[in-house]
Parts: structure tokens; sequence; C-alpha cells
């Protein structure tokens, strides 16, 4: 337990790590990196569903049951659709720097409330390997570091969605 627990506490301080420039990235940087993820889903579309179809027929073979077999069953419909969900995601208006609420006090003090990045997200997921893009590009959008813990039955599905996300958005800038 102590290794699971060391290894966790390492990644959640390479996420801290990089959670202060993820904040600092400006809205046409993150947009790049969200469209590049989209276009490298398309890319390595191929990959993805042979990942998949490891994940699906371990969960086959373990016994899962159809209706969680059917959320982590990927096709190319379906790959398209978490493409299409991540360049909805970059088209959305940049939260960070948004203007909630401000006031001039007496003093001529001027206060504001202004939205800004968390820092770390945390995501815990079931088999649903759509959430791996959906929480990263939702995360990425908001200038969030994410640390992400899905279900062993899609962990190859789950490995190569990260990979794909982490690699394209790196080569974004």
């Amino acid at each position: 337990m102590a290794t699971v627990t060391r290894t966790v506490s390492e990644i959640c301080l390479q996420a801290r790590s990089a959670a202060r420039p993820l904040a600092a990235l400006d809205t046409d940087t993150k947009n790049a990196a969200l469209h590049a993820i989209a276009d490298a889903l398309f890319a390595r579309c191929d990959e993805i569903l042979e990942a998949n179809a490891r994940d699906v027929e371990a969960g086959r073979a373990g016994g899962l049951g159809s209706a969680l077999l059917d959320r982590l069953a990927l096709d190319e419909g379906r790959v398209a659709g978490i493409a299409q969900g991540t360049r909805a995601v970059a088209a959305l208006p940049d939260p960070v720097g948004e203007l909630l609420e401000g006031r001039r006090l007496p003093n001529g003090l001027d206060v504001r409330r202004v939205r800004v990045p968390f820092g770390v997200v945390a995501v815990v997921y079931e088999a649903r390997p759509n959430v791996t893009i959906d929480a990263a590009a939702l995360c990425l959008k908001s200038g969030n570091a994410i640390v992400l813990r899905g279900s062993s039955s899609a962990a190859h599905s789950n490995a190569v969605l990260a990979a794909i996300a982490q690699e394209a958005a790196q080569e974004a800038g």
C-alpha cells in the first residue's frame, strides 16, 4: 500500500508543478491544443480502437454486464464524437479571467471577483474511456492540471487516450 500511496503522491506533485504554467496559458494556445487533440484522435483512431478492443475482450472474459460493456466500447463514430466534443470545448469562451463581480469601495479600492483556475482537478471514473478526453479538455480550457483515475476495465483505452491528449497538447505549445 505504501508504494501505491507514494505513487499517487508523486503524480499529484507532478500535476501541481504543471498547474501554474497551465493557468498562465492564453486562450489561443489552449484552443490550439484542443484542436490538436481532436486532430490526433482522428489520426490515431486505429490505435484507440485496438486498445479498446483489448479492454472490451477482457471485460467480456471477466463477466462485465452488457450495459457496462456498451459504455466501455468505442467505435469510429464514438471516437469522432469525442473529437467533436473536444472541438466544442475549444469553441467555448475562456472562463479564466472572466469578471464575475466588481465594485469600488468608498475608499476608492476596486474589489473584483474573477474566475481563476483551481490548480489541480482529480477525476475518478468507471468504464467510460470518453471521460478521459472530456475531462482533460475541460481542464485544459479552464487552465487546470488533471489527475485521471479511470477504471481498470478501460486501462488500455485510457492509457492510449491520455497519451494522445498529452502528446498533442505538448506539440501544440
